[in-house]
């Protein structure tokens, strides 16, 4: 669970919206830091990751979604912002994403 702790270079939002871009100081924070590409997962896939996701590619940044590490009060919500919207991005799974990450980062 040490993992989960957080690490002092991480960055702390707290979102007064669903979008976690609109009204704080996110994009400008990532900015300063030189970030391009941003990983998403949480809830509510429909609302909450979906408009976040929406306000990052507007903003310019890579987006990728972790689709099981997010969830949806109706599941046909979910299955819709994952068919229909998410391909704004890259999407996979957990493992998937792990992957690809742990590949970039040796290279």
């Amino acid at each position: 669970m040490d993992d989960l702790a957080g690490h002092p270079d991480d960055i702390t939002v707290t979102k007064r919206t669903w979008n976690a871009f609109h009204g704080t100081d996110l994009d400008l924070r990532l900015r300063r830091r030189g970030v391009t590409q941003v990983v998403l997962a949480g809830l509510t896939t429909s609302i909450g990751v979906e408009s976040t996701a929406r306000a990052a590619y507007d903003h310019g940044y890579h987006v990728t979604l972790v689709t099981d590490a997010m969830a949806d009060l109706e599941l046909d919500a979910h299955r819709n912002s994952v068919r229909r919207i998410f391909p704004l991005g890259q999407a996979g799974s957990t493992a998937e994403i792990v992957r690809l990450l742990a590949g970039a980062s040796s290279s």
